[in-house]
């Protein structure tokens, strides 16, 4: 099952690839996470290099970059997940609108096992992804705004 959303933010899609792909920095904005790393000694997210995301939930899922053109899109694919998720894929898109405003759209596909409980299944774990993604779109634009505010 597919699933997208997208939301306006008021920064250039340079700005947004990198906060976004930056794991130091992931736990700033990404209120659904409580651990985000890159593996293998990785410094930076590039194609073929593989991440741990660990939610506040206790669920943890390896993905590997099968895309990374920046500032326009990445792509990630589960390489180790949860025993009942039988596939996840997900990309991200930075589209400039106007001059500094950028439409960060997440799509993901995901999908359930065992294959007897994946009609079933699907749709609940499509549900539960949509509504956290939603969430991070939310504190990543809030986080984001919230950064050009002037100090007082």
């Amino acid at each position: 099952m597919t699933f997208e959303h997208s939301v306006l933010i008021r920064a250039t899609p340079e700005q947004l690839f990198k906060l976004t792909q930056d794991y130091k920095r992931r736990l700033e904005w990404d209120c659904f996470l409580k651990e985000a790393c890159l593996l293998d000694g990785a410094t930076e997210s590039g194609i073929g290099v593989r991440a741990l995301c660990v939610a506040r939930n206790g669920l943890a899922m390896e993905t590997e970059y099968v895309s990374f053109n920046p500032p326009d899109v990445t792509a990630v694919r589960m390489t180790r997940g949860p025993k009942f998720i039988g596939s996840f894929a997900g990309s991200w898109r930075f589209h400039e609108e106007a001059p500094r405003q950028t439409r960060v759209s997440f799509r993901y596909h995901v999908k359930a096992c065992p294959r007897w409980l994946t009609p079933a299944l699907t749709p609940i774990l499509a549900w539960v992804f949509s509504r956290d993604t939603a969430k991070r779109l939310a504190a990543l634009k809030e986080f984001v705004e919230q950064q050009e505010q002037p100090k007082t």
